[in-house]
């Protein structure tokens, strides 16, 4: 664990849960797994606010605990799964796009809360709806319900481990740690309920009798419902079936760009047919016919069979190989090579960052060596056209901050610099580690100028919002233009000018951390690939 990932699990962790579970969850990625009380010793903290913290993190799925032979319980955090907060914002963005509103609230609720049960996330959603609907409209219930039960249909979201049932052991002290079980064929199935029912709206009721009705009326509901039919069913986010959405955005993506929008649609029914059969760590996807493919192509597109041959024919003999053909039956079964697929967009990724931070030249030299392998400094200098002095100052300079390595080959024992090979070479995935590391280290940055330009402009940003809520409060009564004119100028134009300027450059640094999340997506992937692989 490096120490880059640390503090940006640790900005994480502050920024989303305080700096209790922040320092309970940094201490166990310091440190590695812990029992409670050395938990509690090592960072001088009570054992109630430990265990607290612990709840936390354990219902978010950032540490998991195991029974050790000795008795003891330990816990250990996840930080990968740490380092996943930082793109929520896109999984959010996601479920918006593929299941419009509905879905992003419904993930936005399961990332918030960690597990939720399908009954408590379809209810807070409808409320959630039914307060941005106009007045005398609501949202069903049946209608989240349907989202919800899509959602699991297509392994977004997935059911959480839970106690198997069974007879309770009335002898003997309770087990040290639950066993948790999941069927791998329950992981996706949605329990059968009856949720009939609409969204409510909250109100604000100043009266004390319509404060005591109020809650009488709760009190009444409370009583009289049962407990739900999928209690002690829990879901989870499936974060997995997300990267591999992501991925295949980007191979749909790198497809239409290298040929046209056409290749592109066949590879996304290719990837969306063994989106659920193929898992995401797989190098491959599912052998596909190409009448299975022509089938299922979208209703838009009237290519002909012979077409979509040649298309295939096409992709199967491009260079790159991100479609490969596995057989003849089927008027030919094709696969996408995964794996090849993510060593691309990566390699592109490291050309694309080699040509913005020393200039074309140093690209040229570097496409080269991917391009041949190992070169000498001689070869290099002639397959690129670069004159000698330039060629070695630019090595130098990619060989210092690790984007090229350098082997050593002797002719002799003695490694007699005069009898040895000088050859010059890229290693993709060490350069990519190094890459990823970098931009970790880039993200915690940006987390601490957007925290710092926050509390800079912390007593300019608490004017503004109380102006915001009495502006609301009297709008609400039906103020006078007069009036909400005279509220508005207590924020002076200079401040109004520095609140613009602020809130364009904590913009620009969100829009900038969902770029760099994106590159340490595609070098996160590729490293996993190549390690499976």
């Amino acid at each position: 664990m490096t120490q880059a990932e640390i503090k940006l699990s640790s900005l994480l962790l502050s920024e989303h849960f305080g700096d209790i579970v922040e320092k309970i969850g940094t201490h166990l990625i310091r440190m590695g797994s812990q029992p409670l009380r050395m938990i509690a010793h090592d960072t001088g903290m009570s054992l109630d606010q430990v265990r607290k913290a612990l709840c936390v993190l354990i219902q978010h799925n950032l540490v998991t605990y195991e029974l050790q032979k000795r008795g003891l319980v330990e816990y250990e955090a996840q930080c990968s799964r740490v380092l996943r907060i930082l793109r929520y914002p896109r999984y959010i963005y996601t479920a918006k796009t593929l299941y419009s509103d509905t879905g992003e609230l419904i993930v936005e609720e399961l990332l918030l809360n960690g597990k939720m049960s399908m009954s408590a996330t379809v209810k807070k959603v409808a409320d959630r709806l039914t307060e941005t609907m106009e007045d005398g409209k609501t949202m069903e219930y049946s209608e989240v319900s349907s989202t919800f039960v899509r959602l699991a249909d297509t392994h977004f979201v997935q059911r959480c481990p839970s106690v198997p049932e069974g007879p309770e052991p009335s002898d003997g002290p309770p087990p040290p740690v639950p066993t948790l079980q999941l069927n791998e064929k329950d992981m996706y199935v949605v329990p059968k309920l009856n949720l009939i029912g609409k969204g409510k709206r909250r109100h604000s009721d100043n009266g004390q009798d319509n404060g005591e009705r109020k809650a009488k009326r709760q009190k009444q509901e409370a009583d009289s419902n049962e407990s739900p039919s999928d209690d002690g069913i829990y879901w989870q986010v499936n974060i997995d079936r997300f990267h591999q959405h992501f991925r295949d955005q980007a191979i749909v993506s790198a497809v239409a760009n290298r040929m046209d929008q056409t290749s592109s649609e066949i590879v996304r029914t290719m990837l969306r047919m063994s989106e659920v059969t193929t898992s995401s760590n797989a190098p491959y996807t599912m052998p596909l016919s190409s009448n299975e493919i022509f089938r299922s192509l979208p209703a838009g597109y009237n290519i002909s069979k012979q077409i979509l041959d040649q298309y295939l024919t096409l992709l199967a003999d491009d260079p790159l190989e991100f479609v490969g053909k596995s057989g003849e039956s089927g008027g030919g079964m094709y696969v996408i090579n995964l794996h090849k697929a993510l060593a691309s967009l990566a390699t592109a990724t490291l050309e694309s960052i080699v040509q913005e931070r020393f200039g074309s030249r140093c690209a040229r030299i570097f496409r080269l060596l991917l391009r041949k392998k190992h070169l000498e400094q001689k070869q290099i200098e002639d397959f690129a056209m670069i004159p000698a002095k330039e060629a070695k100052e630019m090595m130098y300079k990619m060989l210092s901050t690790n984007f090229v390595a350098l082997q050593e080959i002797p002719k002799t024992p003695d490694h007699a610099p005069s009898r040895t090979f000088y050859l010059y070479t890229v290693n993709r995935l060490s350069s990519a580690r190094m890459l990823l590391h970098r931009c970790y280290k880039s993200v915690a940055n940006l987390i601490e100028r957007r925290l710092h330009e926050t509390k800079e402009n912390r007593r300019l940003l608490e004017k503004s919002q109380r102006v915001e809520a009495i502006l609301a409060s009297i709008q609400a009564s039906g103020a006078e233009e007069a009036q909400l004119q005279e509220i508005e100028e207590m924020i002076t134009a200079p401040e109004r000018q520095q609140l613009e300027s602020l809130k364009h450059n904590v913009n620009k640094i969100d829009a900038s951390e969902n770029q760099v999340d994106e590159t340490i997506f595609i070098l996160e992937s590729y490293i996993n690939s190549t390690i499976k692989s």
